[in-house]
C-alpha cells in the first residue's frame, strides 16, 4: 500500500477541513473513509477528527446547518452542500461498563491518542491532503496484506465493545481479508461478550457478514461465535448426514450453499437456515440417513431465530417462504417451470431456483455435476419466460373478471375459478392469451357447467 498516495476528499469535506485549519485547529479525515479511499473504493461516509473542542467546531461552522450529534462525546455534524459530515474532537475513551459504549470521554490534543481508541488498524488511519497519511499503528501495511488486526491488545478492545467481535468477522468477510492470529484468538475467547449486545446490532452485522466474499472461511473458523448469537444452529455442526447425496456435514453443506447463492440478504439468510431442522428430523435405515419433514422444522427455527434478532417483517416472511420451499422439485420442462412461476411469482421463483442451484452444488461430488447441469437448463427456461414476458399470472391474462360479468357471467366464485382455469390452459400452451379465444373458452365452460 502506497503511504504517499493522494486522497482527494469531496469538495464539502475539503471545505470542512479548511474551515477548521483556517481557524488554527488540526483536522483530518479519519477511519473507514481513509481505508476505503486507499483501497480504491468510494467511501459511504466521510468523517473528520479535529483538535477543536465541540463548541469550537460549532463556531467554525456558524454559516452552516450544524447538528449537535453527541456533544458530550465530542461529535458535531456539519451539513455542507447537503452532505452531512461528522466531526469529532480528539478523545480518549473512559471505561466501558456495558461492553458497548464508554461511560465517559476525555478530550485530548493528540491525534495519536484518538487513533489508539479505535477498533482495527485499518480503521485507525488519518489523512490530510497537505500532510499525508498519519498511520501510527501500521494500518496501511495491514490493508496491503489483507489483515484485520485490533489496535493494541485485542482482548481489551473486545472488552470495551463486544460488537467489535462481529465487526472483525464482518470486515474479514466483506473485504476478503484474514484475521490476525492474536485477534482471532481473542474473538474465540471473548465471544460471550456478544450476549451484552442488542439483537438489532447483531442482526445488522450478521447480515453484512453473510453477504461478504469470504463468508465461508469466516463462519467455518468462527462457528463458535455464530452459535453464541444463533444457538439454534449449533446442532448442525459436524452432523454427519450419512447419505450418498451429501459429502459434507450439515454445517459445512450450509456454508457452501451460502457461498453459492447471490449476496442478497434474504437469500443468504435463507441459505443459512434452510437445513437447520435436519439434526432434529434425522432417521436412518438400510438406505442411509433421512430428514423427512426437515423443511417444516427449519421454518420454525428460522422464525424463532429471526424474531429473536428483531429482523424486519418483510425479510422474516420472505426467508420463511424460501426455507419452506427450498426442497421444491424442479422438473426440466417449460410447463413445470411456468407452473412454479404461476404458483409463486417470478421473483420468488428466481430466488427459489437460486437456492436450489446452490443446494445441489453443495451435494456429493459424484452427483453434483449432473444436478448442476440440469439446474442450469431450468434457469435458462426461467430466464426465457421472463424475457418473453409470458403470461404467468391473472394480471397478464387478456381477460378480466369485468369482461366476464359484462358477458353475462353470474357474480361469485365462479368468476375466479374460470379465470384460473383459463390461466392454467394458457400456461400449458393449450390456449392462446388472446381476448376472443379466452372469452370463447370461458363461455364454453359456462355452458358445460350449466348442462351438468
Amino acid at each position: 500500500m502506497d503511504k504517499q498516495m493522494h486522497i482527494t476528499p469531496p469538495a464539502p469535506v475539503q471545505r470542512a477541513l479548511d474551515a477548521l485549519t483556517d481557524a488554527d485547529y488540526a483536522a483530518y479525515i479519519v477511519g473507514g473513509c481513509v481505508r476505503d479511499a486507499m483501497r480504491g473504493t468510494q467511501p459511504h461516509d466521510w468523517d473528520c477528527t479535529t483538535s477543536a473542542r465541540p463548541e469550537q467546531i460549532e463556531q467554525c461552522f456558524r454559516g452552516f446547518h450544524v447538528i449537535e450529534t453527541g456533544m458530550q462525546h465530542g461529535t458535531v455534524t456539519a451539513v455542507i452542500d447537503k452532505m452531512p459530515i461528522e466531526i469529532t474532537t480528539y478523545r480518549i475513551d473512559g471505561a466501558y461498563a456495558d461492553h458497548r459504549r464508554p461511560d465517559s470521554v476525555t478530550f485530548t490534543d493528540r491525534l495519536t491518542d484518538d487513533l489508539a481508541r479505535r477498533d482495527f488498524t485499518v480503521n485507525a488511519m488519518a489523512y490530510h491532503p497537505a500532510q499525508g497519511l498519519i498511520d501510527p499503528y501500521h494500518g496501511a501495511d495491514d490493508l496491503a496484506a489483507g489483515i484485520i488486526r485490533c489496535v493494541g491488545d485485542p482482548a481489551a478492545r473486545f472488552e470495551e465493545d463486544g460488537l467489535r467481535i462481529l465487526r472483525a468477522m464482518r470486515f474479514a468477510s466483506v473485504l476478503d481479508f484474514d484475521i490476525a492470529p492474536e485477534t482471532a484468538a481473542a474473538i474465540h475467547e471473548k465471544r460471550g461478550l456478544l450476549t451484552c449486545i442488542s439483537a438489532e446490532r447483531i442482526y445488522a452485522e450478521l447480515t453484512k457478514l453473510l453477504c461478504g466474499k469470504r463468508v465461508l472461511p469466516v463462519l467455518e473458523e468462527f462457528a463458535d461465535v455464530l452459535f453464541t448469537v444463533l444457538p439454534e444452529l449449533a446442532p448442525m455442526f459436524k452432523f454427519d448426514q450419512q447419505t450418498h447425496w451429501h459429502c459434507y456435514d450439515v454445517y459445512m453443506h450450509t456454508l457452501y450453499v451460502i457461498e453459492g447463492v447471490p449476496p442478497v440478504p434474504v437469500l443468504r439468510w435463507a441459505a443459512l437456515l434452510h437445513d437447520a431442522g435436519k439434526p432434529h428430523t434425522f432417521t436412518k435405515d438400510e438406505r442411509g440417513g433421512h430428514f423427512y419433514g426437515h423443511a417444516k422444522v427449519s421454518v420454525e427455527i428460522a422464525e424463532r431465530a429471526l424474531r429473536a434478532l428483531k429482523s424486519d417483517r418483510k425479510t422474516l416472511e420472505r426467508v420463511m417462504l424460501l426455507v419452506e420451499h427450498h426442497d421444491l422439485v424442479w422438473e426440466n420442462s417449460e410447463k413445470q417451470v411456468a407452473r412454479i412461476v404461476r404458483r409463486f411469482d417470478m421473483e420468488t421463483a428466481e430466488q427459489l431456483l437460486a437456492l436450489h442451484r446452490a443446494d445441489v452444488g453443495a451435494q456429493a461430488y459424484e452427483i453434483r455435476e449432473a444436478q448442476q447441469a440440469e439446474a442450469d437448463q431450468i434457469a435458462e427456461k426461467l430466464a426465457a419466460l421472463k424475457a418473453a414476458d409470458a403470461c404467468m399470472s391473472l394480471k397478464k391474462l387478456a381477460l378480466t373478471g369485468s369482461d366476464l360479468l359484462r358477458a353475462g357471467f353470474p357474480q361469485g366464485k365462479a368468476i375466479g375459478e374460470t379465470l384460473n382455469a383459463l390461466l392454467d390452459q394458457v400456461i400449458d400452451g393449450t390456449l392462446p392469451n388472446e381476448h376472443d379465444a379466452l372469452m370463447k373458452a370461458a363461455q364454453s365452460m359456462l355452458q358445460t357447467s350449466g348442462t351438468e
